[in-house]
């Protein structure tokens, strides 16, 4: 397969207006040129016949969701999430820093097909190659009469905003990255409006899109839908990015068809990861970031489509798959995970705040040597108050247990806090041995309610010991675990 938002990673100049226009897989710029001998509605007809689908995670089709802004309703904007950072995800990052210029011509095909005079540029704080190449990017647009008033020549006028968020992971939800856009707190909005579209940025319909999403319309508009739907599948057609990492030989960002390749493929081929690091075996993996439940050796053969990962019981999120060897602690990875949900909870909903924490603590305390067998219980009954059972989890088939299809319910405004509860029920429904091993098996000495005092010849060394080997007595005192 020939690369498509890809294909310029390799060139040196590829970040640059020359490089854009002069490499790759289609001329830059040309895919605008393009969408402006087009009608608006034709343009988002045409992102609609193609099925391009969304990229950050929910895989909600692009042109579907341009349709939700309510007609005769202005100004509109289009917002630009670039605030990757769950854990294992790094393509928009890679994207941002090597094409620029291709995720700014894709802002202006989707601000031409909604009718937005304004696009923000969302990009995380801590990728500060990535900012200052957008930035370098702009500015040769402007000064190209690609960005701002009446470009090339026409009545379409738009300004694009580059915006440094401040490395919030839950702005990557997209009504808390439109409260930061404005000035606040970094906190999702309670719902209705559920969309954005309705009601978004300073309350006026806003589209939000993935970095990713938006950087496959220039070849869209370049080659057509027939060929924008000449690899993948039917529902998932075209390519996506995968960023790849874990006990890989090869980690790294690869693009490749969507809904035809398997998980296998990715592990073992010399094209993308070439093998498990050590020639050791795969334990778990994670399928779609860090928010996914995870998946076991017998998933390796599933295709990446999104369907078929979320009937077995995970989702395909944000490209993320992470690959853990037989070395791996269970009890170790999922403790990481979970820390992370924790540390990034904004704190608005009681279920996330207390739960998360809640989570994080037992998990560590079990790790630590501490853990009381009545834990693991605990755990899932922690983890059932921020998602109601039963959890999305892959299936199990030497027990015999079947999976439990994704997506999660949820007691949260958004999906930081089921997202925690992930990792906890695909290790212990796995790996359930493993928790229990580091949980210690403590003896009971007897222990009386009654005053004691030690003849004066028996040593404190002598009365532990008896201690230690006593048996209770009846109805004075109880059995303590020490």
């Amino acid at each position: 397969m020939e690369p498509r938002v890809s294909s310029r990673f390799e060139v040196v100049d590829g970040h640059t207006l020359a490089g854009y226009q002069d490499s790759g897989s289609y001329r830059g710029y040309d895919g605008i040129k393009a969408a402006l001998a087009m009608s608006p509605d034709a343009v988002t007809g045409m992102v609609k016949d193609a099925t391009v689908l969304g990229r950050g995670g929910a895989g909600f089709p692009a042109g579907v969701k341009w349709g939700f802004c309510p007609p005769g309703v202005w100004p509109r904007y289009i917002v630009v999430n670039g605030d990757e950072s769950e854990p294992g995800t790094y393509k928009d990052r890679v994207l941002m820093g090597r094409d620029p210029h291709q995720l700014i011509e894709g802002c202006l095909i989707a601000a031409y097909a909604i009718g937005a005079a304004q696009v923000f540029l969302y990009v995380r704080g801590e990728m500060p190659h990535a900012q200052e190449r957008i930035a370098a990017a702009l500015n040769e647009a402007y000064a190209a009469n690609l960005v701002g008033r009446n470009i090339l020549g026409t009545d379409f006028s738009v300004d694009i905003i580059l915006t440094w968020g401040a490395g919030a992971y839950i702005v990557g939800e997209e009504t808390a990255l439109i409260e930061s856009l404005e000035g606040n707190r970094g906190m999702p909005r309670l719902k209705p409006p559920y969309f954005p579209a309705a009601k978004g940025l300073y309350m006026q319909p806003t589209i939000v899109n993935n970095v990713e999403t938006l950087s496959n319309l220039p070849w869209l508009f370049c080659h057509g839908v027939d060929e924008y739907r000449s690899i993948g599948t039917e529902t998932s057609p075209g390519t996506r990015l995968v960023a790849l990492s874990g006990h890989l030989n090869s980690p790294g960002v690869y693009e490749i068809p969507q809904g035809s390749t398997t998980y296998r493929e990715l592990f073992e081929s010399e094209q993308y990861g070439n093998g498990i690091r050590g020639g050791r075996q795969i334990k778990m993996f994670i399928p779609g970031g860090a928010s996914a439940p995870w998946f076991f050796p017998e998933k390796v053969d599933l295709h990446l489509e999104g369907r078929d990962v979320g009937a077995a019981g995970s989702m395909l999120g944000s490209g993320a798959i992470v690959v853990m060897d037989d070395t791996t602690d269970a009890v170790k990875a999922c403790l990481r995970v979970v820390r992370f949900f924790a540390r990034e909870s904004c704190g608005k909903c009681t279920p996330c705040r207390e739960g998360t924490t809640w989570e994080e603590k037992i998990l560590q305390r079990i790790l630590d040597g501490h853990g009381r067998p009545s834990d693991l219980d605990l755990l899932l009954d922690v983890a059932d108050n921020i998602s109601p059972g039963p959890y999305p989890v892959a299936a199990d088939p030497s027990q015999g247990l079947d999976a439990v299809p994704f997506p999660p319910r949820q007691t949260t405004i958004c999906p930081l806090g089921p997202s925690s509860v992930a990792p906890i029920t695909s290790a212990l429904r796995r790996f359930r041995s493993e928790f229990e091993a580091k949980i210690t098996r403590r003896n009971s000495i007897a222990v009386s309610t009654e005053a004691f005092t030690a003849p004066a010849d028996e040593s404190v060394d002598e009365l532990v010991g008896e201690a230690a080997g006593a048996e209770p007595l009846s109805g004075t005192g109880g059995r303590f675990d020490v």
